[in-house]
């Protein structure tokens, strides 16, 4: 059985997550102490396609080659290409060809993430003779989305965004491919907002009788592009590959550890309360209190606080807050002074100050 090529996009502004996105891009911010395009990476590699192409966007793409560089550390070999302006799936997927060359691949946005992941429908289209496979999830309002319209278990209709949706199926960023996809991009005119888009090339292959497929995906599934689908996505992945597994090497005193806990090595933890599913990365926590749903980074600092359904990035010092339902980025510092009156709900980028009064 022949393998895929895999396809990740990196790009776009990330505007809806700023200020997070002055500092990086959307993709690298992390899930359960994982980037969230590492979350595909992996999601790829568990499927058994090992080359993979990154497909980079203006935003820090010397951060992305920094994380992943040539893939070895990630069981993968990694090609990168520059799309640099955002300009359309479309158009970053036309810059593949020379990676491709004559094989299938599949292209998988670096903002998704989904329950169970992919493996199932690479299996699907390798035994398939399909020219295209979409993924699709069932969703409660899909004007944001591109749609496509099913009729007798075939497609029949693909629209982008449109006002009043004729169905409710999504397409939701995963689509498996082969090099016939090409010819058609090549002759794709821009939409109004000036990109190429893939729906629009998907539409034209249905429309000149390729045979295009579809899976319906059961589980969840979640675009990262907001504050608080990051917060969600940290308890769904945190809720689905959480285990109990502390580090020997941890030094956890007149402390408790209840549920699945992950506990890195270098972790220092001291007369608090770790709650599960939570994952601790190599940092210090004194007198505080720590999940559930929680993810802390490296080298983070929490003393006297209490952290519950948020992200701490690496680096960052928390101080006599609570915080809860919080994003906060590389290397913040929040200062209370009473545990008691300093409750926060906020999103912090990366290096900021805040002090609680």
């Amino acid at each position: 059985m022949k393998n895929l090529k895999g396809v990740i996009l990196h790009g776009g502004q990330g505007t809806r997550l700023r200020p997070l996105t002055f500092s990086g891009p959307k993709q690298l911010i992390p899930v359960a102490n994982k980037p969230v395009s590492q979350h595909v990476l992996e999601d790829l590699v568990s499927s058994g396609i090992n080359e993979i192409a990154i497909i980079l966007g203006n935003t820090f793409p010397n951060l992305v080659t920094e994380h992943y560089g040539d893939g070895t550390g990630f069981n993968a070999k990694i090609t990168y290409i520059y799309q640099g302006e955002a300009l359309g799936i479309a158009h970053a997927v036309n810059l593949v060809q020379d990676f491709v060359k004559d094989e299938k691949f599949v292209v998988y946005l670096g903002d998704n993430l989904l329950q169970g992941g992919i493996s199932k429908y690479v299996k699907k289209f390798i035994s398939s003779d399909l020219d295209a496979m979409i993924l699709l999830k069932k969703v409660d309002d899909a004007r944001s989305f591109g749609v496509a319209e099913v009729s007798e278990g075939k497609i029949t209709r693909l629209v982008e965004k449109p006002k009043e949706p004729k169905s409710n199926l999504a397409l939701i960023g995963v689509y498996f491919l082969n090099n016939k996809v090409f010819d058609i991009i090549n002759k794709l005119k821009p939409s109004a907002r000036g990109e190429l888009e893939i729906t629009d090339a998907l539409q034209q292959m249905v429309e000149k009788g390729y045979n295009v497929g579809y899976a319906v995906h059961e589980g969840w599934w979640l675009d990262t592009g907001k504050k608080d689908d990051i917060i969600l996505a940290n308890q769904l992945v945190l809720d689905e590959k959480s285990v109990r597994m502390i580090s020997e090497k941890a030094f956890i005193e007149n402390s408790t550890i209840e549920g699945r806990v992950m506990i890195s090595e270098n972790a220092t933890i001291k007369n608090s309360l770790i709650r599960g599913p939570a994952v601790i990365g190599d940092s210090y926590i004194e007198d505080s209190s720590v999940g559930p749903f929680t993810s802390i980074g490296n080298k983070a600092y929490i003393a006297e606080s209490k952290v519950e359904n948020s992200i701490i990035m690496e680096g960052s010092k928390i101080e006599k807050v609570e915080l809860e339902s919080c994003l906060v980025g590389k290397s913040v510092v929040i200062k209370g002074k009473s545990l008691i009156k300093n409750r926060l709900k906020v999103s912090l980028g990366d290096y900021s100050l805040l002090e609680v009064e």
